[in-house]
């Protein structure tokens, strides 16, 4: 598989596409915001106490606030899917494992079900392609 390839718009109905597009534009907005301000501080956003080291705060920083803007502007897709992916699973597995948060909360508190959610968008996103409303479409064509 070549590069083009791998970026390429895979092709859908008119109304998939729409649809595609309206999540994009819907769940990039809410990664970018969720995101910015851990972009502000992106190796330390976890203050003191937190578990991972500050690379890794910035993979997450730039997954969140970067892969948001891929979406929205469907730009480099599988890449900002698949971060978007990676950082849904650990922020999953540190409420339902490590914090033992429930899927969700009957009181407003801390809940796992967000980071479920948005980790199956992605990989809905990853499995789907961009559509054809795309930057990727337009720079690597279709497949």
């Amino acid at each position: 598989m070549t590069l083009k390839n791998f970026f390429a718009a895979t092709q859908h109905s008119t109304f998939t596409d729409l649809a595609v597009l309206l999540l994009r534009l819907v769940v990039g907005l809410a990664f970018m915001l969720h995101g910015w301000g851990k972009i502000q501080n992106p190796f330390g956003w976890m203050g003191p106490e937190g578990f991972a080291p500050g690379f890794l705060q910035a993979l997450a920083a730039l997954s969140e606030f970067g892969g948001g803007l891929g979406l929205i502007l469907g730009l480099l897709m599988p890449l900002a899917s698949l971060g978007i992916a990676s950082t849904m699973a650990v922020a999953f597995s540190t409420h339902a494992f490590m914090r033992g948060d429930p899927f969700v909360s009957m009181t407003g508190g801390p809940a796992s079900e967000l980071a479920a959610v948005y980790f199956c968008i992605a990989m809905l996103l990853l499995a789907m392609g961009p559509g054809r409303f795309s930057l990727d479409r337009a720079f690597f064509g279709k497949r």
